[in-house]
């Protein structure tokens, strides 16, 4: 009976041997299982490493964007480039893009990162004053802007100079001036730039961008390094439904973007997706709620919907921390000036008595100057009475209705997630030191337990380093007001519910500053991948097979081996049946000629 041994170089009580035939299974179909089995079990091995790859790339692949620190490799020919110069009301900035090849998928944009020089610093310069400053002599516009050009020129390769674009957007600098003087800083740009600069760089290139752009242009920026404009994984918990703009289109569900609140000294800016219809009360209001609402396709081509985004953002001046302490404070002036015509006093210079204010740390004494009036005040601490006396400020009515009377869109409170910058981190971190994830109970405590701190001790914890580096006096001094200012925006003026829970307040997105102007370069570039789209479609059909087959061909290779050792060794079985057959028949023949012959002698 034949048989099949297994052995290892193992002890020996672990060699064992196995007869196929006294199982009823035939050599022929144990080893045709066998490679079945192993082909069976290659397929799904690499299945299973794809499926974790793809998702381990689809984790990392934002992630990889700004944690990259190495210097960009300009000798790469695949790399693009852009540049985009930020003219703010306080100077002007160049930022200096790249991007590799497009990965061919028509619902991603461009995988645009910072370029990073060979010291790994981010390719980035700054100049003084702002470009507003030569409204009076617009035509030295572009002198002042050469330094930041040439800087940029000098860190991107130049053959590559021709295709690179260049956007100069101007800020609200700029926007403060009358549109002539705009037109002539303009066109004074778009005269001169292209002499001494190769970039690809036309009239639509430069502007003076809105409040408006701006902030979607931030919230773009932000949501494409959180990944938020990748498409949903099955199963993902993140997601909404969009209604489309179309009536007779189905909802898509996409994963949830997030949106942005941020606080500065003078202003006040908040931007959030709004995916469901919005239904209006009026005419009236539906008017004013087209200006606040933006909506763009971030897809490469505008026949597919799949990446319309209907965005909210609006701008409030006034609103930042530094002004509503500046508005609050003329309002102290007022009242105390008020009351001391009352009381008799007709100097009108100055109020000796110190003036109780509750939004000052106790015993913190201050002063404030108005056009020739003087106002003693001497800290109380009261956090909950500060919040009283600053919410008359925010102007807000009904729940449609939010900051200074401005319309404001749905927000669905438990299907959605906040940003808070600026302000909104250093209020929570610089001296309470509860920033990132915000809950209203915990902040609460710690503000108000700071305003009842005495002014002396807050001092002295400021002298032995207790608080962020970044904390200064000034910090220390209006910390309660301004504490008190973000927590009534946040609830009374913005209407979020005092248990929200997805609201983090943070200074980097990764560790790192994400600039409104990469949201600008990617809404600019978005329409870029369609032209390497359709150089694909237009390449020979049998390319994707090509293709397919060199990424399979090693394990189809592999399957090959097998099959041929699994013949060989069926063919050598056979060889050896055959040699044993022959065996046999020798021996009989032997056997019959012992018979018919002389017996055999010992």
């Amino acid at each position: 009976m034949a048989r099949l041994s297994f052995s290892c170089l193992l002890p020996a009580s672990w060699h064992f041997s196995v007869s196929l035939f006294s199982l009823g299974v035939s050599l022929r179909q144990c080893l045709l299982f066998l490679a079945c089995f192993l082909l069976v079990f290659l397929a799904m091995l690499h299945m299973e490493h794809w499926r974790s790859g793809h998702r381990a790339g689809q984790h990392d692949k934002y992630l990889s964007i700004v944690e990259t620190m190495e210097a960009t490799d300009v000798a790469n020919p695949s790399l693009n480039f852009g540049v985009v110069v930020d003219c703010g009301s306080s100077g002007s900035r160049v930022f200096v893009y790249y991007w590799p090849p497009h990965n061919g998928n028509p619902h991603s944009l461009l995988d645009i990162r910072q370029m990073r020089d060979h010291s790994r610093t981010p390719v980035v310069k700054k100049i003084k004053p702002g470009i507003s400053t030569l409204a009076l002599t617009p035509d030295k516009a572009s002198d002042y802007l050469q330094p930041l050009l040439s800087f940029a020129a000098g860190h991107i390769p130049r053959k590559k100079h021709k295709e690179t674009p260049l956007y100069i957007l101007c800020t609200a600098g700029m926007r403060m001036l009358p549109e002539s003087q705009q037109e002539a800083i303009l066109e004074d740009l778009i005269t001169d730039v292209p002499v001494a600069f190769d970039f690809l760089f036309s009239s639509s290139h430069a502007e003076v961008i809105s409040g408006k752009q701006e902030g979607v242009y931030a919230w773009i920026g932000i949501n494409f390094v959180l990944g938020r404009f990748d498409h949903a994984e099955e199963g993902e918990d993140a997601v909404v439904k969009v209604s489309p703009g179309t009536q007779n289109q189905q909802p898509i569900s996409r994963k949830r973007t997030v949106g942005i609140i941020d606080m500065g000294g003078a202003s006040l800016q908040i931007a959030y997706e709004v995916p469901s219809a919005i239904t209006f009360t009026s005419p009236e209001q539906e008017e004013a709620a087209k200006s606040l609402l933006a909506e763009f396709n971030l897809g490469c081509d505008v026949e597919h919907t799949q990446h319309v985004y209907r965005v909210y953002v609006t701008t409030f001046l006034g609103f930042g921390g530094n002004m509503a302490r500046q508005r609050y404070e003329d309002l102290l002036v007022n009242s105390s000036y008020s009351r001391s015509r009352l009381t008799g006093d007709q100097t009108g210079m100055s109020v000796s008595t110190p003036y109780p204010e509750p939004c000052l740390p106790v015993g913190l004494t201050d002063s404030v100057h108005r056009g020739g009036q003087t106002v003693f005040l001497r800290g109380h601490g009261d956090w909950l009475k500060c919040q009283e006396v600053v919410r008359p400020f925010l102007e807000e009515s009904n729940n449609n209705i939010s900051l200074a009377g401005v319309y404001q869109a749905p927000i669905d409170f438990h299907n959605s997630e906040f940003y808070g910058f600026s302000e909104f981190y250093y209020c929570t971190e610089d001296l309470l030191r509860i920033g990132g994830l915000y809950d209203s109970t915990k902040y609460t405590r710690a503000a108000t337990d700071y305003c009842a701190t005495k002014w002396s001790i807050l001092k002295q914890r400021f002298k032995s380093s207790l608080y962020a580096p970044q904390a200064d006096l000034s910090r220390l001094k209006y910390q309660c007001f301004k504490s008190a200012w973000m927590y009534e925006v946040l609830h009374s003026g913005f209407k979020f519910p005092k248990d929200y829970t997805s609201l983090k307040t943070a200074q980097l997105v990764y560790d790192k500053e994400v600039q409104w102007t990469l949201g600008a370069i990617l809404f600019k570039t978005r329409f870029l991948p369609l032209r390497d789209l359709q150089q694909e479609a237009f390449r020979p059909s049998h390319s994707s097979w090509l293709r397919f087959s060199f990424v399979y061909n090693h394990y189809l290779f592999f399957a090959c081996i097998l099959v041929v050792l699994l013949a060989i060794f069926l063919y050598i079985l056979r060889l050896r049946r055959i040699h044993q057959r022959e065996l046999r028949q020798a021996e009989t023949l032997d056997l019959l000629w012992v018979e018919e012959g002389e017996p055999l002698t010992g």
